[in-house]
């Protein structure tokens, strides 16, 4: 057999991974040619489901291309993860994700899809939980709230069992060597009804859902789970400053991709993303929601999802908590 000479060799190599490249190239190229879809695993109407839409409106005008939203809710976002896990990878699904990707395996060991296997897009907002009472709760600030709990262990609300604000609640309560009673429900706008009505004592809450509640003193805000004091709640301090920054842990709503999906398909709705994040109509309506905006690549969230799985992995075993 006639060997080829090394150079020759290259060359060949060289041409055949540009025709494997190519064709996928030209996808990337000629992509959204149709109608993209974002899926969004909870019902509508909450802060999740208004930064999704929000976003698809801006992503896709900016794309020039139209993105329908479907609300896939239900099994704690696992139905609508889990079908946008089996959608294709060519662009046209996206998925509206948030820190629970980063919750639900340790959660649920035997999901029919992985949480981390995602192609991580943008981290559009971040967002900060926080722990509130009613206006007229004899707990001025967080070390009244922290004294009065050992006396008396409060009931607090969240949104649900593993939900970022159950796993939080169960850090404070173990801080404030006190026993918490844990309400949990199927929704945040649930809880915060039940405690303006007087039937819980606190409410652990993503910051979007009570914001207007706390400006317009009908809840007071005691503490707030961010590294830096909110923008739109700029007199809640932060768990840093209380002395317990190691409990620190943010939220997020984003959109993430099916496993597999092009990286130029992804820079592109990134680029898109991030300059729809810093639209002024946008952004006063995310300071409404009080979640703030990030301009970030793709990698800081992949990077945020794969640690923060390992961080709450070991508060779900610590503990011992479990789905609804």
């Amino acid at each position: 057999m006639t060997a080829i000479p090394a150079l020759r060799r290259r060359s060949l190599l060289g041409l055949a991974v540009a025709g494997l490249c190519a064709p996928r190239l030209a996808r990337a190229q000629g992509w959204p040619e149709r109608t993209i879809r974002l899926i969004v695993p909870v019902a509508p109407g909450g802060s999740q489901d208004i930064v999704a839409r929000l976003s698809a409106r801006a992503i896709g005008e900016a794309l020039g291309q139209s993105i329908t939203v479907e609300n896939l809710p239900g099994g704690g976002s696992n139905i609508g993860y889990a079908a946008a896990a089996r959608a294709a990878s060519d662009g046209y699904t996206l998925l509206a994700g948030s820190d629970t990707l980063s919750i639900t395996g340790a959660l649920t060991p035997r999901l029919t899809y992985d949480p981390l296997g995602f192609a991580a897009v943008h981290r559009t907002v971040r967002v900060p939980q926080i722990l509130v009472v009613r206006a007229d709760h004899p707990a001025k600030d967080f070390g009244e709230w922290f004294a009065l709990s050992r006396r008396e262990p409060p009931a607090v609300g969240t949104p649900g069992n593993g939900s970022l604000a159950h796993l939080l609640l169960e850090q404070l309560s173990r801080a404030a060597d006190s026993s918490w009673t844990h309400v949990p429900y199927r929704g945040g706008a649930l809880a915060v009804n039940d405690l303006m009505a007087g039937q819980l004592q606190g409410v652990m809450i993503n910051i979007g859902a009570v914001t207007d509640h706390v400006r317009g003193g009908r809840l007071r805000g005691l503490v707030v789970s961010a590294d830096a004091r909110t923008k739109a709640l700029p007199d809640v301090p932060t768990l840093g400053e209380l002395g317990l920054g190691a409990i620190t842990s943010v939220g997020w709503h984003g959109l993430v991709a099916p496993a597999g999906t092009d990286p130029a398909i992804i820079a592109r709705i990134n680029a898109a993303s991030r300059a729809a994040a810093k639209r002024p109509d946008l952004a006063e309506r995310f300071a409404g929601l009080g979640v703030e905006a990030t301009d970030e690549a793709p990698e800081v969230l992949a990077a945020a999802i794969r640690d923060d799985a390992a961080r709450y992995a070991e508060v779900v075993r610590r503990f011992n908590i479990r789905a609804e």
